[in-house]
């Protein structure tokens, strides 16, 4: 994936106020706020095409960002997206300053892989049940992960994955799972379909046999 897309030309603005947001907005700029690392909040204007472009992309949530302000390159994480209710506007952007040497904490999505190899979804007549879709994760910036891979090709009928069977990444911390054994939730189950059978799936099995006798 293109570096270009978490690469995001922004300008500083003074002209503040809702008054001054919604003329952007018909500008096409996207009014935005950068905030944290115990500086001062600055008020930023963005392309509105160039962040429509990048936030099609997953990773642009819970990727480090580089906002391009002014020939300064600050490193950042998206933590709020404000969008219009019906039109494919975006209206409002925060960024989160980051810290090379500090723990960001942030949001990162869960990948479900395997699933159509999983012998309980396969030949059982099973389908995964998701719980959760993202995880609150905490590490260095440069230990920040894309997402997390959730396998599901050893998963029984029945059976449920919960947070500390995950795979993470060296230096990532879940926060959830940080509060305490309690907090372990459940993260994906596979279970049989509504009205299937295992006599449904061998019957199933059968019929083809036949059918390519024939």
């Amino acid at each position: 994936m293109s570096e270009a897309i978490f690469t995001l030309d922004a300008e500083v603005r003074t002209d503040l106020g809702k008054g001054a947001s919604r003329r952007l907005r018909h500008a096409d700029k996207v009014p935005a706020i950068l905030y944290g690392a115990g500086k001062e909040p600055v008020a930023l204007t963005l392309e509105h095409n160039k962040v429509i472009q990048a936030q099609e992309f997953e990773a642009f949530y819970s990727h480090v960002l580089t906002l391009n302000i002014g020939g300064k390159k600050v490193e950042a994480l998206l933590k709020d997206m404000q969008r219009h209710p019906y039109k494919p506007k975006v209206t409002h952007m925060d960024f989160l300053r980051v810290d090379a040497k500090s723990a960001v904490h942030t949001n990162v999505p869960l990948h479900f892989i395997n699933e159509d190899k999983a012998a309980a979804i396969k030949t059982e007549g099973g389908h995964a049940e998701h719980h959760i879709n993202d995880v609150e994760v905490s590490c260095l910036p440069k230990d920040l992960p894309e997402f997390i891979e959730v396998d599901l090709a050893d998963v029984a009928m029945g059976q449920t994955v919960h947070l500390s069977e995950l795979v993470v990444p060296k230096g990532v911390t879940l926060l959830e799972l940080a509060k305490g054994e309690e907090h372990d939730l459940a993260v994906v189950t596979i279970k049989k379909a509504k009205g299937a059978t295992a006599d449904d799936a061998d019957a199933s099995a059968e019929g083809d046999e036949e059918a390519t006798e024939e």
